[in-house]
């Protein structure tokens, strides 16, 4: 059963500077950027790993483990997968980084049966040519480039992601769009940190 924690449509997920891990907070959101409440989620990606194997936790001491993401295999020719999937082992959905276009990054997003519920689409294509582009300028990382995908079922918008304009790594999930609730907000939230951690993978 779902905890209550994610029954929210909008979430801040913002980054936790830290020397030797990728650590992201969660928070549930109310009216524009106002919290809903306090964290439900904290997240970890240990930096330089092999295969990814990212953690999502209750707690700040990462005593509780919500859910996790782990990548099927190192290389994988069409397009690299992760599962997600609940601290039991029992699957929530898969991330499939499609190859369609070396330009403009799109995701297929799949529940527990395998069924797609959403593709996540880079927004913009000059700006996702212009974030590749600045890859190879000299602390590129450092200019800041608006990182927005929208989240598409049968063609319609159901939720987006949209990169805030500050120096480290903070978007707003939304999925208001999303009225049937298709999309597992474990598995939504599971992407949106996937869509930073995992875009070069």
């Amino acid at each position: 059963m779902v905890s209550d924690a994610f029954s929210h449509d909008r979430f801040l997920v913002d980054q936790l500077i830290r020397p030797v891990a990728n650590l992201y907070r969660v928070t549930p959101l109310a009216i524009g950027e106002t919290p809903a409440g306090g964290p439900i989620a904290f997240v970890r990606q240990k930096k330089l790993a092999v295969k990814e194997d990212i953690r999502f936790y209750g707690d700040e001491q990462e005593k509780q483990e919500l859910f996790r993401i782990k990548a099927r295999s190192v290389f994988d020719t069409g397009g690299a997968r992760y599962d997600v999937t609940a601290a039991d082992g029992g699957p929530i959905g898969v991330l499939h980084h499609q190859l369609k276009s070396l330009i403009r990054s799109t995701w297929r997003v799949t529940d527990a049966d395998d069924h797609e519920v959403a593709i996540a689409q880079e927004r913009s294509l000059p700006l996702a040519i212009a974030r590749r582009v600045i890859d190879f300028v000299p602390y590129g990382e450092w200019i800041p480039i608006p990182y927005n995908f929208d989240l598409l079922s049968n063609g319609r918008a159901i939720g987006h992601l949209n990169r805030k304009f500050q120096l480290r790594d903070r978007y707003v999930l939304d999925l208001s769009g999303d009225s049937d609730r298709r999309v597992d907000r474990r598995l939504a939230i599971a992407l949106a940190i996937g869509l930073d951690t995992l875009q070069n993978r």
